[in-house]
């Protein structure tokens, strides 16, 4: 799993956006103006949200993510090489949260996700 496998997934997503931060030094995507993924070129490994601070510490205690760092406590990074499905469902779990804490009328703006 890598970033171009990220990119390609979050591409599909209705309303997401990519986003450079740092020079080049990090990528993401947002929704709604709001961060849901972000990678950087010095780390390998993609930060994501979960539900909840006690869903990121079951994760990272569990081992497929660690602590992300410089974020919140709910958000946790998945490392390199991971596992597609986990990465995948964890990017689209991601995306679900921030879309959903947009406004209504920005919500009711995006399409549906596939």
């Amino acid at each position: 799993m890598s970033e171009e496998i990220v990119d390609s997934l979050c591409a599909t997503l209705p309303g997401a956006e990519r986003t450079h931060r740092a020079e080049g030094e990090l990528d993401g995507w947002k929704v709604g103006g709001k961060l849901f993924a972000l990678y950087g070129r010095r780390r390998n490994g993609a930060s994501v949200k979960t539900r909840d601070v006690e869903t990121a510490r079951m994760l990272i205690d569990a081992g497929p993510a660690i602590r992300a760092p410089y974020f919140h406590a709910s958000w946790v990074r998945l490392e390199w090489p991971a596992e597609a499905e986990e990465v995948r469902h964890r990017v689209l779990t991601s995306y679900d949260l921030i879309r959903a804490s947009l406004p209504r009328k920005q919500r009711a703006a995006l399409p549906d996700r596939p």
